[in-house]
C-alpha cells in the first residue's frame, strides 16, 4: 500500500514530532510517500525541493500514486487543505486526524465534507487507533 501523509510545513512545524511518530506507525502498512513531512529538521520554510513548482509537481505525482491519504489537520495549512481537495478529486480515500483543542474548531470545509473520514483524538495512541481502523477497513475492501 502506498500512503500519502499530509501535515503542515509552511503553516507551522509545531507538530513535527507527532508527524514523525504517525509516519512511523503508517510505515507498518506500506510505503509512506511523504515521509519527509515528519523530518524534524524540516523547517516551516518548506525548503524540501529546488523550487515551489518542483515541490508541487512531485506532490501531485505522489497523490496520484497513493492508495490512501492520511492528513493531520490540527495545524491549519493551506497546502494540506489543497492536498485534501486534490485527493478527493482523484477519488482517494482520505482520513483527517484532528486533535481536539479547547475553544478551537475544525474547518467547516473539512468537517462538513461527508466524503472525508474525520477522526478526533487527544492522544497519540488514539490517533494510531483511528489509523488502524481506517487502513484495516481499506485492506479488507481490497480482499
Amino acid at each position: 500500500m502506498k500512503i500519502y501523509f499530509a501535515g503542515s510545513i509552511r503553516g507551522g512545524r509545531n507538530d513535527k514530532e507527532l508527524y514523525f511518530k504517525l509516519i512511523q506507525h503508517l510505515a507498518k502498512y506500506g510505503r509512506v510517500l511523504t515521509e519527509h513531512v515528519g523530518d524534524v529538521e524540516l523547517t516551516d520554510i518548506g525548503d524540501d525541493g529546488p523550487s515551489d513548482e518542483w515541490i508541487y509537481n512531485r506532490d501531485i505525482a505522489w497523490l496520484q500514486e497513493a492508495d490512501v491519504v492520511i492528513a493531520e489537520v490540527s495545524t491549519p495549512s493551506l497546502g494540506v487543505g489543497y492536498e485534501i481537495g486534490k485527493a478527493e478529486e482523484m477519488n482517494k480515500k482520505v482520513l483527517c486526524l484532528y486533535r481536539s483543542y479547547q475553544n478551537k474548531k475544525l474547518s467547516a470545509m473539512v468537517n462538513g465534507d461527508k466524503n472525508l473520514k474525520v477522526a478526533r483524538y487527544k492522544t497519540l495512541d488514539e490517533a494510531k487507533k483511528h489509523i488502524d481502523d481506517f487502513l484495516g477497513s481499506k485492506i479488507k475492501h481490497q480482499l
